[in-house]
């Protein structure tokens, strides 16, 4: 079947793909962690935790009602989200703490699409997700960023082989789990150094006169239970 027409576009979606052997699904997690764990990797690669983390906050903004205005990436791999609504109330609570958990939540439910087989709509529904936050881009840095990341699954899942999709995949989601885990440790270590006044954890904390410290023992939960689960899956365990 032409896969260009709609029904082998439809096809191409729903099907399933095979999955690579245990062994280089283990080496993709061994490549994620090498760009998470040192220092000098992770000040580049945590530019796409930040998408996704901004992206989490933008997502639920859009899915509570507010009005999101734009998103920034900078290049110190921070970001900074916009919207508007009422300044308390659940809305506000859950785009507050949609950003630190999102990455790891990401990487749970790639880590389930990959447990089925689904690595084209893994790989498409990630590029749809990377083509609508474009639109809230709102600086130069974030815009070139969010395109070199949505360029690279474009190519890699219409021009790649099915092996190297299958190999792409499954280190995205790796990087995603691992990768949601360091920045909350890193909120914790700032905020006991007495940075980070307007965190997420604090700002939640103002939000619900819940202490910040269980803010962040929420954020560690999401991103140790998600990496621990989707790992079982990527694992097949």
């Amino acid at each position: 079947m032409n896969r260009t027409t709609p029904a082998g576009l439809w096809d191409r979606l729903t099907g399933i793909q095979t999955s690579p052997p245990w062994w280089l699904v283990v080496v993709t997690g061994l490549a994620a962690l090498a760009a998470v764990a040192p220092r000098p990797l992770w000040l580049l690669s945590r530019n796409a935790i930040t998408i996704a983390h901004e992206g989490g906050h933008g997502l639920l903004a859009k899915l509570t009602g507010r009005r999101l205005d734009g998103i920034r990436l900078h290049s110190d791999t921070s970001g900074v989200t916009l919207s508007w609504g009422k300044p308390t109330g659940i809305g506000m609570i859950l785009t507050a703490a949609a950003g630190y958990t999102a990455p790891s939540l990401l990487g749970l439910g790639g880590a389930a699409l990959l447990s089925a087989h689904r690595i084209t709509l893994l790989l498409w529904v990630a590029t749809a997700l990377l083509a609508v936050m474009l639109l809230k881009i709102r600086n130069a840095y974030g815009l070139l960023t969010v395109v070199l990341a949505g360029g690279t699954f474009v190519v890699v899942s219409w021009l790649a082989p099915a092996e190297v999709q299958a190999v792409f995949a499954y280190a995205v989601v790796w990087f995603l789990l691992l990768g949601g885990v360091r920045p909350v440790f890193e909120l914790q270590a700032k905020r006991r150094r007495g940075g980070a006044p307007d965190s997420d954890a604090d700002q939640l904390g103002r939000l619900t006169h819940v202490h910040p410290v269980a803010w962040l023992l929420l954020f560690h939960t999401v991103a140790l239970c998600s990496l621990i689960g989707g790992g079982r899956w990527l694992l097949a365990l």
